[in-house]
Order: C-alpha cells, then structure tokens, then sequence
C-alpha cells in the first residue's frame, strides 16, 4: 500500500488495522510463550559448556606441566644418584688430597639437587593433586551440563516443530499487515509493545476499563472511542484504545 493511500485511510480503518495487527503479534507472542525460558536457557547452557570446555583444557594441560615437572625432578635425582655412586667409584683411586676434596664437593652438590628436586616433587605432586580434583569436578560438571543442554534442546525442537509453520504464517501475516499501516502509527505502535512484557499496544475497553491496565477509562473518552474519528490512548499506559466491535464493521460508525 503507498504512502498516499495510507494517508487517506479512515482512523476507523487504521484503528482496524493497527488491532488487526495487534491480533496477530498476540498469536505470535503465545508462541513464544509455549517456548517460555527456553531459548534463552539452552543459550546460558551453550555460553556454560563452552566456557567449562575450556577450563578442562585449561586445567589438563595444566595437569601434563605438573607431570612433566615431576618425571624431570625424578629423572633428575635418578642422574643425580648415578653420578654419586660414580664419583664415589672414583675417590677409590685418588692420587691427592685435592682430588678427593673435589669429588667431595660433587658428591655433596649432587646430594643437594637431589634434596631440591624431592622437594620440587613434593610441591608438584601438591599442586597436581588439587589440578586433578579440579580437573575432576570441572569434567563431571561439564557432563551434567551437556546432559541438561540435551533435554532442553529436545523441549525446544519439539516446540519449534509444532510452533514452526504457525510462526512462518504469523510472520507473513504480520508483514501484509504492517504495510497497511503508516510509518507513524507503526512506532508508536512498536514502542509500546516494547515497553509491556505482554507486547499489548493495541486494547479494547473491557468493562469501562482499558484492557491492558484495567484503569477506568471516562464516559467521554469511552464515547470517542466507539466513534473512531481520533486515535485514543489510555492516559494511564499509552496503549491505543479500540471499541469492542472494531473488526466486527468494515465502515465507519455512524
């Protein structure tokens, strides 16, 4: 529909549109309903898997350093205790003093890596023990959460294939009826059904009261409302006000 024949629509036809629209946004929102957290559940599950997939990749390499640590130290002593019984062998046979002193220091130094590498192992084996428990629960978690991920995801698709061709026709219907209405009314439109949870922009008086806050609405404003000469808010919400038979007439009220 073009702008200028938008223009010259009647506010009874645009009132009609903009709560034909309405109607159909609502279908769509119930769906979205069905669906209730879900989306927005199987979405924090994903974000956690990932960022737990992570950390065990993290803490398992984490875990090989502490083991390579510990298989250096412990090769470490074990070269450490060949050269001393080497060294050892050789004070048999010294020829002087000097000597004997000199192999003494090495057997000693070699005394002292060994003492700094059992105490490295020890720290290792602390550090590796707590890397591993982390590691452990990291991966229990993971999988809990990958079976929790599982369920929700077979909830949601089996919503999403019942939902899927109602929503497809909605969305189609919706964007027909989008057309025929004015840019103008189409943000306001919008920006009130952004601003409710319910995505009510478009309300029918009910009992003398707007439909979407349920505020009383005066006798005067309930009579220009049926006429449909002048778009009328509520002044408590900002939600467009329709007469009951809106999409019951296709003229103006007389």
């Amino acid at each position: 529909m073009s702008t200028a024949t938008k223009n010259a629509q009647t506010v009874a036809e645009k009132l009609r549109s903009l709560y034909e629209l309405q109607l159909i946004d609502s279908e769509t929102d119930q769906i979205g309903i069905m669906k209730g957290e879900l989306p927005m559940e199987v979405s924090d599950l994903e974000d956690e898997i990932a960022g737990l997939d992570k950390r065990v990749e993290k803490l398992s390499e984490q875990v090989k350093e502490m083991q390579v640590e510990i298989s250096n130290h412990t090769t470490n002593i074990k070269n450490a205790e060949l050269l001393i019984t080497k060294y050892q062998g050789q004070m048999d046979n010294v020829k002087n003093n000097r000597e004997y002193e000199a192999l003494t220091k090495e057997v000693e130094m070699q005394h002292l890596e060994i003492k700094l590498s059992e105490k490295r192992i020890r720290e290792f084996t602390g550090t590796l023990e707590s890397k591993e428990k982390s590691l452990d629960a990291t991966k229990e978690r993971f999988n809990l959460k990958k079976e929790n991920l599982e369920v929700k995801k077979a909830e949601l698709d089996k919503i999403i294939e019942k939902t899927e061709k109602d929503e497809e026709k909605l969305s189609k219907k919706s964007a027909r009826a989008r057309k025929r209405i004015e840019e103008r009314l189409l943000k306001g439109y919008d920006s009130v059904r952004e601003s409710y949870r319910n995505g009510l922009a478009v309300v029918t008086i009910s009992r003398e009261a707007c439909g979407g806050c349920f505020n009383q609405i005066p006798p005067q404003q309930r009579l220009e409302v049926g006429q449909r000469q002048k778009v009328i808010t509520c002044e408590h919400c900002g939600r467009i006000l329709v007469d009951d038979d809106i999409m019951n007439s296709e003229g103006d009220p007389k």
